[in-house]
This record gives structure tokens, sequence and C-alpha cells, in this order.
């Protein structure tokens, strides 16, 4: 009896490690979008070109995603995870060290490369690991990690950058990375493979009309979003007067949203299918439209970041749920898939917004960014017709 519990004790410590690891992960990739100004700071750079962090960032997933995980597929889960944190914690540490803006990009590609298999494997594997009728437990605990990135992970980031420089950021994530490795090593069993990730495959479940749409609507919608998001730091520096310790304030408060946005889908998502897409993306719309009014007051600007934040996750999460009810018998390609798809959306926003600060001005990113959303809109009332 004592050695079940012992047990289970275990396997939920080694499930709550990888919910921590997906919070790592997950922080590192947007905690540049706070500390944007810095690192454009240290290198005598502009913001626009420093945002090809994400860019690149992002563009790297997506090409990388699919081909590292089949190549992958037949490792050891246990193995993979440690090759995966080395990578990591090494990344970071060149980040921490770096000379030029473009030994940080390196840096940067080797996080990408590790955060390109870890999200094809985590989930599967906390619930692999989970006892019967636990599965969805094991999966709310990677949701939660993944949430707690964007309400803790990213302002603390943010404030540790502000407050003793960005290179100690990226060393804190490294260290903690080290920190998680460590206790996943002592807890985790060896884990063979099951998956049969084949590049055969992928034809297969590419052809399916809906999963299309779903992908299509997705790098649109993430696009606009990201056009705005990813300046949102100079954007409320420079546009609405906001000093960087107010400007935290505002990112906690589009994470904090995010995690109202969660219940909000879990609760409402069966009941209003099609609402529950539509008023999220309207409401996304009226953000980035509001994003310049919105930012001359503290206040509207809390409560316009909260709205954002609320929309932005129950549309991720509803294209997600979507995708896995579309290909079940496929669900490890098509969210491989999902996921390059996801952060093209990511490296294109950021790069329209660059292109938006140097070619317009940092008031405009909220406006060019809710043309994607428009026509994100346009096209699902197009696709409804057809049973998107």
């Amino acid at each position: 009896m004592i050695n079940n519990a012992n047990k289970r004790s275990r396997i939920w410590s080694s499930i709550l490690c990888l919910a921590f690891a997906a919070f790592i992960f997950n922080t590192t990739e947007f905690v540049p979008v706070g500390l944007l100004p810095n690192i454009a700071k240290s290198f005598s750079m502009d913001e626009a070109h420093a945002g090809l962090l994400l860019t690149i960032y992002a563009w790297s997933v997506s090409l990388l995603s699919l081909p590292l995980t089949v190549l992958t597929s037949k490792m050891d889960r246990r193995k993979l995870l440690v090759f995966l944190f080395c990578l990591f914690i090494g990344s970071h540490i060149l980040a921490g060290f770096a000379w030029d803006f473009y030994s940080l990009m390196v840096a940067r590609i080797g996080i990408a490369c590790a955060h390109a298999v870890f999200w094809a494997i985590t989930t599967p594997l906390a619930v692999r690991l989970a006892p019967n009728g636990k599965k969805a437990k094991a999966m709310g605990f990677i949701v939660v990690g993944v949430s707690m990135a964007t309400i803790l992970g990213i302002p603390i980031g943010t404030i540790i950058g502000q407050l003793v420089g960005w290179r100690i950021t990226f060393l804190c994530i490294g260290f903690i990375a080290f920190c998680v490795m460590v206790s996943l090593l002592y807890l985790l069993p060896p884990v063979p493979s099951t998956d049969t990730l084949s590049i055969r495959d992928i034809p297969k479940v590419l052809k399916r009309p809906v999963l299309l749409n779903i992908y299509l609507l997705t790098a649109i919608i993430i696009t606009g979003h990201f056009c705005a998001y990813t300046y949102i730091t100079p954007f409320m520096i420079n546009v609405g007067g906001f000093n960087e310790k107010v400007v935290v304030s505002i990112l906690l408060a589009i994470g904090f949203s995010g995690m109202i946005g969660s219940v909000v889908f879990a609760k409402y998502s069966d009941k209003h299918p099609t609402a529950i897409l539509i008023i999220p993306l309207l409401l996304l719309m009226i953000c980035l439209l509001s994003l310049y009014v919105c930012s001359f007051n503290l206040i509207t600007a809390i409560i316009q970041g909260m709205l954002w934040g609320l929309a932005i996750t129950i549309i991720g999460m509803v294209m997600q749920s979507k995708v896995i009810d579309v290909a079940p018998d496929a669900a490890d390609i098509a969210t491989s898939v999902y996921s390059g798809i996801y952060n093209i959306g990511i490296g294109a926003g950021a790069f329209v917004g660059s292109q938006v600060l140097v070619r317009l001005s940092t008031e405009y990113i909220g406006f060019i960014g809710s043309i994607f959303v428009i026509l994100a809109l346009a096209l699902f009332f197009i696709l409804t017709k057809r049973k998107w």
C-alpha cells in the first residue's frame, strides 16, 4: 500500500515537473516581448530589428517542429528530454554571454530546436504517465504551466531584465531549467517511445479540408495578434507614455485574463461551438482597433489588455481542440503541424509589426493587426457555410 502511494506520488511529481518545464519553455519564447527595448539598446539597434528575435525563433520552430519530431520519434522519452534540456540550457548560457545580436540569434535558434521537439512530446508524455482516469488532470497540469508563463514568467523575466539586465533573465531561465532537468532525471522512469511517426503519413492527414481551414485561420489570426503584441512594450512606452514598471502591470493583466479565458472555454465550448470562436474574434478585433485610444489612460489600458488576453486564449484553445477533434487518429502529426503553423503566425506578426515601426509609426500596430483579424472573421463566415 505504501509502495503504491509512493509510486503515485512519484508519478504526479514527474508530471508537475513537466508542467514546470512547460512554464520555462513558454516563458523564454515570449520574454523578449518585455525586454525588446533593453535588448535593442544594448546592441545599439532599433526595436523593429530587435523584434526579429521573435520572427526567427518562431519560423525556426515552424520549419523544425515536424522533421525533428519524426527524427527523434523512436528515442526513449527520458533520454530525449535530457538531451533537449542540455541544448536548452547551453543555448541560454550563450544568450547570457552573447557578444553581438547575431550570437544572440544563434542562441535563440538553439532554444527553438529544443522547443520544437519539447512541445511535440510533453503533453502526450504527461497523459501516458497519468493513472487511468486521470488523463485530463495531467493535461490540466501542462495547461496551467503554459498559462502561468504568461501570468508570471514573462512579467517576472521582464522585471529582472529591467533591474539587472536582460542577460541575467536568460541565465536565470537556464539555471531554473537545469534544476528541472535534475528533478526529471530523479523522478522520471525510462519511457520507451510508442510513436510510429512517418513522413509518408503527413499527406494523408493534410488532405482533410477542415484541418487546412483551421491552419489557415490560425496563421491569419496569430499574425494579427503578434503584429501588435510583439511591440506592446515600446508601444506603451512611446505612445502611451508609461514607464517600464507600468508596462509590466499591463503584461500581467494580459496574462491573468488568460486563466479566465481557459475557464470560459471549458464552460461554454460544448454548448456554443460557433459563438465560442466568433465572440473572441470580434473582441480581439475591437481590442486591436482601440489599442491606440486605450493607451492614453492606465485603467483603460489594463482593461483593454485583460479583454485582449481573454480573447486570444479562448481562440487558441478553440483551434487546438478543433485540430484534435478533426484528426483523432493522427493527433500527433496534426498537432505538430498546428504548432508549426502557429509559430509561422508569430514570426509573420513580428515581421509585419517591425515593418509598421520602420515604414509607418509605432501607433499603427493595432490598426494593422486588426486587418488580419477582420480578414479571419470574413473567411470564417465563408467557411461556416461549407461546414468548416
